[in-house]
């Protein structure tokens, strides 16, 4: 058990984390690999500000996540990636995400939810953003 922001969780393989909030945690050298990081309805958890040194979800469910300012080099699951201290990939919540001159070439956004994100400069050339929330979000300069 490690105890994040006040609240014990079982941190390792096959961990259920839906609706985590593990902002700030330090998670260096966790592995999580198989971790539930999301549940169905989209209500997820909150990696803002974590430290994911080493940390391996290369199998983890990253429905929904919320994430910024996220520091390390975690192993992610096929199709995410790390950008700008955010988790970038299908279904994640990057809403409200300051995005600004970030290079998502052929990034899969599916279903991601983008509503309020500055994505302003932002190279999205190629990107898939078949379902993506787009409400709000600035799109100035985008490259599309």
């Amino acid at each position: 058990m490690v105890l994040i922001n006040g609240v014990d969780y079982t941190i390792g393989p096959k961990a259920n984390l839906a609706n985590a909030d593990l902002s700030g945690a330090n998670l260096e050298g966790a592995d999580l690999t198989s971790a539930d990081l999301a549940n169905a309805d989209l209500t997820s958890a909150t990696l803002t500000g974590a430290n994911l040194t080493n940390a391996n979800l290369a199998n983890a469910d990253l429905t929904g996540v919320k994430s910024g300012s996220i520091s390390g080099n975690p192993t992610l699951p096929s199709g995410y990636s790390l950008i700008n201290g955010y988790i970038v990939g299908p279904k994640v919540n990057l809403a409200n995400a300051d995005l600004t001159g970030a290079t998502l070439t052929d990034a899969n956004l599916r279903n991601a939810d983008l509503r309020g994100a500055d994505l302003t400069g932002v190279d999205l050339t190629g990107a898939i953003l078949i379902g993506a929330e787009l409400d709000g979000a600035n799109l100035k300069r985008a490259d599309l």
